[in-house]
């Protein structure tokens, strides 16, 4: 990390050096004002012209952000509008993951995690071994429940209501935030009900928001390559919109760094901000680094912080209709993801606890963070931290 800050401020010198000339605003004692973006990149010029008035980004200019060497300048519009939005603050909230299961039909090449029925590692939690679970953290102060899992088809429809039903009773002032898309349409599959249906019983049952997984990157290319057996783009948009219109907010995701191309993440990310257009309904979007270990796509190597950044600071810039860019530092690390937070994102995630998906394709971060390591990072990376609820209400004791 220390090597990525050296070469991050030996960059911005460089770029100043060499900064070609462009419209600049009147400066005062020949200084522009301290976060007025400034880029070296004669392609990201014409961005920043939008960004600085304020226009939509298209598909050309989501091309140039993804496809720019000047990372610092890219990083620098990025902040701008971060912190027009959020100023210094740096959201975490104290959260606690749950994987039901891990046996899954779909078995998508990507992932790690997912196992046959009966396979060496496989599980599938019972309710009385998830009342265990959560009744080990009562006395800890968990405002959300994160709960995704496999498509295992020994899990009847009651199970997921039930399952809903006693996190409710356990945890009855935590949010449920759980199941993606791809688990709503399994669950319509296996009762015949509508995706209205299955979402309104979800609701009635305790479901309070949910994650943004499943959609990968929208391509039909990289379905048929990776998640053949995984709902596709339109499914997945469908879905999301029937939750938003049952008044469930969601997050929304990219999974990146495999076999995507730098014009299919534009496409996804324009997609997702024309949905939010039309609902509203997304609170966060949040970059996945994908990780290879243990998957049949280990070959590939693991994304560069050069990445990483990139695609945290575009995300902000073409996503103008959404509040909140995540830096999932389970994912990307927790130095990283310091950093990120000075390229666009205002969102540590939180303290997470427990996490495996991510680790057992070979992530390298902590499982889990604890509040006062959580307000350490932001504090040290420059901002302010603020712990919120999972629609971003402060809480204030902790601010």
């Amino acid at each position: 990390m220390e090597a990525l800050l050296s070469a991050v401020v030996f960059g911005w010198e460089n770029h100043m050096r060499n900064h070609t000339k462009e419209t600049t605003p009147a400066a005062e004692n020949g200084r522009l004002p301290a976060n007025y973006p400034r880029v070296a990149d004669a392609t990201l010029q014409v961005v920043r012209e939008k960004v600085l008035a304020g226009e939509r980004l298209n598909q050309a200019d989501g091309l140039s952000l993804f496809k720019t060497p000047d990372l610092v300048g890219l990083g620098q519009l990025a902040d701008y509008v971060r912190k027009k939005r959020h100023q210094d603050k740096a959201y975490y909230i104290y959260n606690q993951h749950l994987n039901y299961t891990n046996v899954c039909r779909n078995r998508c090449r990507f992932c790690a995690f997912a196992r046959d029925e009966h396979q060496d590692g496989s599980f599938a939690l019972s309710l009385e071994q998830i009342e265990a679970n959560l009744l080990e953290r009562i006395d800890e102060p968990i405002k959300e429940l994160h709960i995704v899992g496999g498509l295992n088809p020994d899990l009847d429809f009651a199970y997921f209501i039930e399952l809903l039903r006693l996190v409710k009773k356990i945890r009855p002032a935590a949010t449920i935030k759980a199941f993606t898309p791809v688990e709503i349409d399994y669950l319509h599959r296996i009762t015949g009900y509508s995706i209205q249906e299955v979402i309104a019983q979800l609701k009635a049952a305790g479901l309070a928001m949910m994650p943004g997984g499943g959609a990968e990157v929208m391509s039909d290319r990289i379905q048929a390559a990776l998640f053949p057996e995984k709902i596709g783009a339109a499914r997945w948009l469908e879905i999301m919109e029937a939750v938003h219109q049952a008044g469930i907010s969601s997050n929304a995701t990219v999974l990146y760094g495999h076999i995507e191309t730098a014009a299919e993440k534009v496409d996804h990310l324009l997609q997702i901000r024309e949905l939010q257009d039309r609902t509203g309904g997304f609170s966060a979007f949040i970059p996945l680094a994908f990780h290879s270990q243990n998957t049949q796509l280990a070959d590939l190597p693991a994304t560069t912080a050069f990445d990483d950044l990139k695609t945290i600071a575009a995300a902000r810039l073409l996503l103008d209709n959404f509040d909140h860019i995540k830096a999932y530092w389970v994912m990307i690390g927790e130095s990283l993801a310091q950093v990120a937070l000075s390229f666009g994102a205002d969102d540590l995630d939180g303290t997470i606890i427990e996490e495996k998906i991510t680790h057992m394709a070979g992530a390298r971060s902590a499982k889990g963070l604890s509040r006062p390591a959580m307000r350490s990072l932001i504090r040290a990376a420059g901002f302010r931290p603020v712990e919120r609820d999972s629609f971003y209400n402060p809480i204030t004791a902790n601010c």
